[in-house]
C-alpha cells in the first residue's frame, strides 16, 4: 500500500521544481513520471542521496506532491529525509541539487553524503 502526502515531509523549492521540469522536458521524461528521492549506503559519511525518474510508485512508497512535482520515497529513505528541503543551486560554488537535511549530523565536503 502506498501513502500520499500533500503537506510535504520533503519540501521542493520553487527553484528545484523549475530545474526538475527543465530536465524532464530536455530528456523527454513523461509528465506522469515522478522523481524518486532516496538514501543509500556509501559516500565518505556513510549515506548518499539518490535522485532519478520513475514511471510509478513501488510497493511501500510514500508519494509526496510538492510544487507540482511528484516524489516517490521508500520507507527507509523517508526516515532519513523527513523535514528535508530539496533545493537547486546554479551559483559560483557549483551547480546541482542541494539537500538541506535537518537529520544529518555530519556531512562531507561535497554535500553528497551524510550520517544521521
Amino acid at each position: 500500500m502506498n501513502e500520499t502526502l500533500n503537506d510535504a515531509d520533503i519540501k521542493v523549492t520553487e527553484k528545484a521544481a523549475k530545474e526538475i521540469r527543465r530536465i524532464m522536458d530536455e530528456n523527454k521524461v513523461p509528465n506522469e513520471y515522478g522523481l524518486r528521492v532516496g538514501v543509500k549506503g556509501g559516500g565518505c559519511s556513510g549515506l548518499t542521496y539518490s535522485l532519478g525518474f520513475d514511471a510509478e510508485a513501488r510497493e511501500g512508497d510514500t508519494i509526496i506532491d510538492n510544487e507540482g512535482i511528484k516524489l516517490f520515497v521508500d520507507g527507509k529513505s523517508l526516515f532519513y529525509l523527513m523535514g528535508t528541503e530539496l533545493d537547486f543551486s546554479d551559483g559560483l560554488n557549483g551547480k546541482g541539487f542541494i539537500f538541506n537535511n535537518p537529520n544529518a549530523t555530519k556531512t562531507c565536503g561535497c554535500g553528497e553524503s551524510f550520517s544521521a
